[in-house]
């Protein structure tokens, strides 16, 4: 059984900076593709961060309201994909959710999706 748990959210000041975990549990061989999301109240969820799968080169992408502010990583030894995020703005207040395409011993592959950590920024 494969869970996926956010972590790192909170309260930050505007400018601040805060990392956000998302640590996969299970019996896999690999997370794949990643990405994270946010949902805003009364927005749609929207695509942040994204590792692409190994076989599409696991290229890197980022919405454009976070480029240069937030990176994303995944380190594969724990199982845990990272949002850092810096230069935060209110604009950046929201729920974020981490997304796994994660490969299995048998080389099945799956999705999952995180709870969810909430960030807030405000002064």
């Amino acid at each position: 059984q494969v869970q996926v748990v956010e972590s790192g959210g909170g309260l930050v000041q505007p400018g601040g900076s805060l990392r956000l975990s998302c640590e996969v549990s299970g019996r896999i061989f690999s997370i794949d593709g990643a990405g994270w999301y946010r949902q805003a109240p009364g927005k749609e969820r929207e695509l942040v961060a994204s590792i692409a799968p190994g076989g599409f080169g696991g290229v890197i992408n980022y919405a454009e309201t976070v480029k240069g502010r937030f990176t994303i990583s995944k380190d594969n030894g724990q199982n845990t994909v990272y949002l850092q995020m810096h230069s935060l703005e209110r604009e950046d207040t929201a729920v974020y959710y981490c997304n796994v395409e994660v490969i299995f011993m048998t080389l099945r592959r799956a999705d999952y999706w995180g709870q969810g950590t909430q960030v807030t920024v405000s002064s």
